[in-house]
């Protein structure tokens, strides 16, 4: 089994409805107690003032635990209950050590990715899809016109780069993409 996990939820509430908020917070979190093995817990904490973000670290003893209960209908359902109460789309952030306690101070900034090694990548994915891909094409078409033989194997590549390839290849090259932080 993985490490622990966290995934860290920030949320703006409808002014006056915070009270609501964090009764359904309480509900959610004990539906998932008493549903979700795995599931350690939750951490909660106010803005500092009205009508800044609330935020939330639900912790799982695996990343397979946490996405089962990403994947359940009991937080879907949880999630539409509570959208009266949201005043924007809450956004989501997994973690793994101990940095979900804390708040980056104001205007600190999140690293990019390398955008030289994004392009490695992009052409390395790009060169070789459309090498198999049109191949492939041009040995199914051979008497179509070149523009529909394009057609089709841009469109069968983009499709794959983006539902099956490209989710299944960027957790595996984050490492690589994103430069590493120092401490100076």
């Amino acid at each position: 089994m993985s490490d622990t996990v966290t995934i860290v939820v920030r949320q703006r509430v409808k002014p006056g409805r915070e009270a609501e908020y964090e009764a359904w917070l309480k509900r959610m979190t004990e539906g998932a107690s008493a549903k979700f093995p795995g599931y350690i817990g939750v951490g909660f904490h106010r803005p500092a003032q009205p009508g800044d973000t609330y935020r939330q670290m639900f912790r799982f003893d695996s990343v397979e635990q946490l996405e089962e209960f990403e994947r359940s209908d009991y937080r879907a359902e949880m999630l539409a209950e509570g959208a009266r109460l949201f005043e924007a789309d809450p956004t989501f952030e997994r973690m793994t050590g101990l940095e979900f306690w804390f708040d980056p101070p104001k205007g600190t900034k999140v690293p990019q990715p390398s955008p030289h090694r994004m392009a490695v990548v992009m052409i390395a994915v790009v060169f070789t899809m459309i090498l198999i891909l049109s191949t492939i094409v041009s040995a199914l078409t051979p008497n179509w016109p070149q523009p529909v033989r394009l057609l089709l194997t841009v469109t069968t590549q983009v499709c794959l780069m983006t539902y099956l390839v490209m989710p299944k290849l960027t957790p595996l090259i984050a490492g690589f993409v994103y430069p590493r932080s120092r401490t100076v």
